[in-house]
């Protein structure tokens, strides 16, 4: 299934994408998609469910975060060899593991602000991993069975704030700093997370592209390694880490956002992203 949330900021109703990839309103059946509903028992529900039995959308709405109730925002770093030579740090040991604010948290076609004295502002195409049953000191071989589903994530980063400690988090949690969606995609359409070509082009030129097949550590390692230390419960979204491409990465002169730029962002089987970049204020 695909499953999404449509409509004005705060007031996003739940949705399906059918077959044809029409939207369908899904507020008769729920009130929202929330950790509830992307429960093994809600998803089976959901799965009951004709999408042809469901009204159709007209129009071209707003697509908001795919689901609600996000309680933790956990991100891994320099997860593909690739990026992380081209940002001229070592390819890491075990997963790097930091956090993005929850209040950074936006649609997948919102526009992304630029904060206020930003000067490197940078793009990351990832692929998102979303918890749907609590997962605490999982093993790797059980991992995704703790997974509701995937999509995109736009791990948008402040590169100036970022490096001016040994903590990134104030270059990856500002506001808009995470778009998601705009669909979270099922498990049983997504049979190997492993397997999953992604792009990334600023302005119609392609910067990002890559595939999952070349993380350095796998959703299921990942799933089962953060779980050792925080517990994931349903609605936690993990971002998995992004190929080379990145702006910072750019020789001899870094490339960074500026107001007007658009990304658009792609994964295989999870539709697609778009932000333009906007001055705060």
């Amino acid at each position: 299934m695909k499953l999404c949330r449509y409509g004005n900021v705060g007031l996003e109703k739940p949705g399906l994408i059918d077959s044809d990839r029409r939207l369908r309103d899904l507020s008769k059946v729920v009130d929202d998609i929330g950790p509830d509903e992307i429960s093994p028992r809600g998803l089976k529900t959901l799965a009951g469910v004709k999408p042809e039995s469901l009204p159709l959308v007209n129009g071209t709405p707003r697509f908001g975060v795919p689901y609600a109730g996000i309680g933790k925002f956990v991100a891994i770093g320099l997860n593909y060899s690739d990026h992380a030579k081209e940002a001229g740090l070592p390819v890491p040991t075990e997963p790097v593991v930091f956090m993005k604010a929850i209040t950074c948290i936006s649609g997948p076609n919102d526009e992304v602000i630029q904060p206020k004295h930003s000067t490197k502002l940078d793009w990351e195409v990832e692929l998102g991993v979303v918890i749907g049953t609590e997962a605490q000191y999982v093993d790797e071989s059980e991992a995704l069975h703790h997974v509701a589903g995937y999509c995109i994530v736009n791990d948008v980063s402040e590169r100036a704030f970022q490096m001016a400690t040994t903590q990134w988090d104030k270059g990856k949690g500002f506001d808009t700093a995470g778009p998601i969606g705009p669909w979270l995609v099922t498990c049983d359409e997504i049979r190997d997370p492993q397997a999953l070509d992604m792009s990334l082009d600023v302005n119609g030129k392609r910067m990002q592209s890559g595939n999952t097949r070349t993380m350095v550590f796998g959703v299921a390692k990942i799933v089962s390694h953060v779980s050792r230390y925080m517990r994931l419960r349903p609605g936690d979204i993990i971002a998995t880490g992004t190929p080379p491409g990145v702006g910072l990465g750019i020789k001899p002169t870094p490339v960074f956002l500026k107001p007007g730029d658009v990304m658009t962002l792609a994964i295989d089987g999870l539709g697609e992203q778009r932000q333009r970049v906007v001055p705060y204020g």
